[in-house]
């Protein structure tokens, strides 16, 4: 037997021990800010709130900074509506058929970014004899380096794989030029840290769907698309196959945190998109 132990809020932690007991610290990262500031929201409310920033104890300078790359060009986000909720029994097959076309267009250089491994391993064996000569991966196959730079040497593949790839993963130039997502990344619900943070939120009066849920997921889309864009020559298609970002009032809470792409939701605008970006 074993028995681990992690704070719930580790904000008291980091105020005292690291922000009150140094001269100044600087955070920096592509993914820190998650607050929708059109709706006169701190971009990094969920960051200050998680670290102990935002009582007014320690003074904070932030500012967001834009991205280099050129998004609107290089980049476009699409989000079919015309797909079966995640949950349902035939999203695999209509989701694993959407990819097979995807990459017919793209010619493969395709990451599938699933949130769980039973998903990772339905869509995997799904996809299975619809993408042709291409090679089709699988995360756990081969160690991580070895599987990527398979992914990178070969140049038409195409990698399923879940939490590890979300994030850390650089792969630039025109190996990778399609990142599908296949749904909004939140937390499990019952896993126990998230649990007790959740209890916590609403012993103080506040919503734990709104306040955790909600920003975390938008940090970790962000995470997972911003695998695509990693030089000013890349370009390429990021598609979400979770219809929930047109349908439900946080989708547009969770879209404000993504880079300024181009954004359709007709497989139609994305042909448009590949056959002019591609022969420039």
């Amino acid at each position: 037997y074993s028995l681990s132990s992690s704070p719930v809020d580790v904000s008291s932690l980091f105020r005292d021990l690291v922000f009150g007991s140094v001269p100044a610290a600087v955070l920096t990262s592509a993914t820190l800010a998650t607050g929708d500031a059109r709706a006169g929201e701190s971009p990094f409310a969920y960051l200050r709130s998680r670290l102990g920033l935002s009582d007014g104890s320690i003074g904070v300078e932030e500012r967001v900074i834009d991205s280099p790359f050129d998004y609107p060009n290089n980049a476009l986000f699409y989000t079919p509506r015309d797909l079966p909720e995640p949950a349902a029994p035939d999203f695999v097959a209509a989701a694993s058929a959407r990819i097979a076309e995807l990459c017919a267009l793209t010619d493969g250089g395709a990451f599938v970014l699933t949130t769980s491994l039973r998903s990772m391993r339905a869509l995997h064996a799904s996809l299975r004899g619809r993408l042709g000569e291409r090679a089709l991966f699988l995360q756990g196959e081969a160690p991580k380096g070895a599987l990527l730079e398979r992914f990178r040497a070969d140049g038409r593949a195409v990698l399923v794989a879940t939490s590890s790839f979300w994030e850390g993963v650089d792969i630039p130039g025109h190996a990778l030029r399609l990142v599908v997502l296949e749904k909004i990344p939140f937390f499990v619900p019952s896993d126990p840290i998230v649990k007790a943070r959740s209890a916590r939120l609403e012993e103080q009066g506040e919503n734990p769907f709104m306040k955790l849920f909600v920003p975390a997921a938008a940090l970790a889309l962000k995470q997972g698309f911003g695998r695509l864009i990693r030089t000013h020559d890349d370009f390429g298609v990021v598609a979400l196959f979770d219809d929930r970002v047109h349908k439900k009032s946080y989708g547009k809470r969770v879209l404000a945190a993504l880079p300024p792409a181009q954004r359709t939701d007709e497989l139609g605008a994305v042909k448009r998109f590949w056959a002019e970006r591609s022969v420039v």
